[in-house]
């Protein structure tokens, strides 16, 4: 939840901003929140379906009512599908929303030792197929829906406006909304700036090679024709670059360069006062934050815009690693089963200390940056899945505990072969040669 402090340089506490410098230093204040690095966080997705799956496919059931959904859930809905409901965390802290396309999510508190947080997930996902049983609602551990049409099953303005931006670009916006699932491991920015730093760098240098390690949507249906490993990260790394694919690279300071680049991506939506054309949220095409802050939409949007605003059209940016005062790693496809504690554990030991940190910004080097190419091949790139290899062994070799450090020892065996988490998952003792491998 992001908080509005008072006054920010010349941000003033009617939740007014005065200049860019203003929009940049609150960025930098509530995207960045400096402090000993001690929590770890995740949210897990799911596909839903009513009734049983038929053979054709994991999913091929179709998707839920949300009023079944709501039904099911109870007090633990979310307001966006029961707009009386109190919400409540389910009893491992966990809070449930509901995704574009009826994909189901846990949010999870943050905790102090990942394998606290992993055994108070497992407690709500319990919990959560309990009560969606008792409507005839499964879920399917998938990251990309390979046999259902992308289909919208929230109508808030939010998701309108975005499936209006999104339809100009390509199909990727709304197969990305309706028919993907993620696992996302959330972690403390750091201490200082340095700290900081260090630690953005690590997990975009390591996403790629990750990113491989756990890729498991072959297939996606809507997609393009191609052959890809994941086809859920292809879908986020096409569907809007300016808003999914930041210049890190570039970047000396993370803390300043990703205000400036904050407000220089385009509007998705503006949001319009409560009972006021409500049904239509489009921005300007083309045009960004700062310039609705500048003045220059003064005549198309008749206001300019507050810190809730801007709030919100952070929430707008889907980057591979977002800063929401703490890090969200977003680049993992959702796991089979509960194998989703295993990147938990990855980046718990990666991010462990200063040394190891650095240590894995080292090994992942060699294929930093190569997004496509680890979502395209994924550990059939030969050079990529060595770099994976090496980047887990790190992991388990710093590993927070004994079981963690099997269960990591258990993917570096899989990675090493080329097996993905799913072929893993359905066939453990199978043995591979491995992929004839990219190069």
């Amino acid at each position: 939840m992001l908080e509005h402090p008072e006054s920010i340089g010349d941000v003033r506490a009617d939740d007014e901003l005065g200049s860019r410098a203003a929009a940049e230093a609150y960025i930098a204040k509530i995207c960045f929140k400096q402090g000993p690095p001690t929590l770890i966080g995740a949210e897990l997705e799911w596909l839903t379906v009513q009734g049983e799956c038929p053979a054709s496919g994991r999913s091929a059931a179709p998707r839920p009512q949300l009023t079944d959904l709501a039904d099911a859930l109870g007090p633990y809905a979310p307001r966006s599908i029961a707009p009386d409901s109190p919400a409540l965390p389910l009893p491992g802290g966990s809070r449930v929303t509901i995704e574009p396309g009826g994909q189901i999510e846990l949010s999870s508190a943050p905790f102090a030792a990942a394998d606290r947080l992993c055994d108070a997930l497992r407690t709500d996902a319990r919990m959560l197929r309990a009560l969606l049983e008792s409507r005839s609602i499964g879920t399917v551990s998938a990251a990309a829906d390979a046999d259902r049409r992308a289909k919208r099953l929230l109508r808030l303005p939010r998701y309108r406006a975005m499936e209006q931006s999104f339809s100009g670009i390509g199909p990727f916006g709304k197969l990305m909304m309706c028919n993907t699932a993620a696992t996302q491991v959330s972690v403390d920015a750091g201490a200082d700036r340095a700290e900081v730093a260090a630690r953005w760098v690590a997990l975009y240098a390591m996403g790629p090679a990750l990113l491989a390690a756990f890729a498991c949507s072959p297939e996606l249906r809507g997609a393009p024709v191609g052959d890809w490993a994941s086809q859920r990260m292809r879908a986020w790394l096409r569907l809007d670059n300016a808003r999914t694919r930041p210049p890190v690279q570039d970047w000396s300071d993370p803390i300043v360069s990703y205000g400036r680049w904050a407000l220089d991506v385009p509007l998705l939506c503006v949001r319009t006062p409560d009972g006021i054309d409500a049904a239509s949220w489009a921005a300007p095409p083309g045009a960004t934050f700062a310039d609705w802050l500048s003045g220059a939409l003064d005549d198309e949007v008749g206001r300019r815009p507050d810190i809730g605003d801007l709030d919100y059209h952070l929430t707008t940016l889907f980057p591979p690693v977002r800063a929401s005062g703490h890090l969200e790693i977003r680049y993992l496809d959702a796991q089979p089963g509960d194998d989703w504690t295993v990147p938990i554990h990855v980046f718990d030991a990666l991010l462990s200390s200063p040394t190891v940190v650095a240590d894995a910004t080292a090994v992942a080097a060699p294929v930093a940056g190569r997004w496509l190419d680890a979502a395209r091949y994924g550990l059939a790139d030969t050079e990529i899945r060595a770099v994976a290899v090496d980047l887990l062994t790190l992991a388990a070799a710093h590993a927070a505990t004994a079981d963690a450090g099997r269960a990591i020892e258990t993917a570096i065996r899989r990675c090493a072969s080329g097996r993905t988490p799913i072929e893993e998952f359905l066939n453990p003792h199978a043995e591979s040669a491995g992929p004839p491998g990219r190069w």
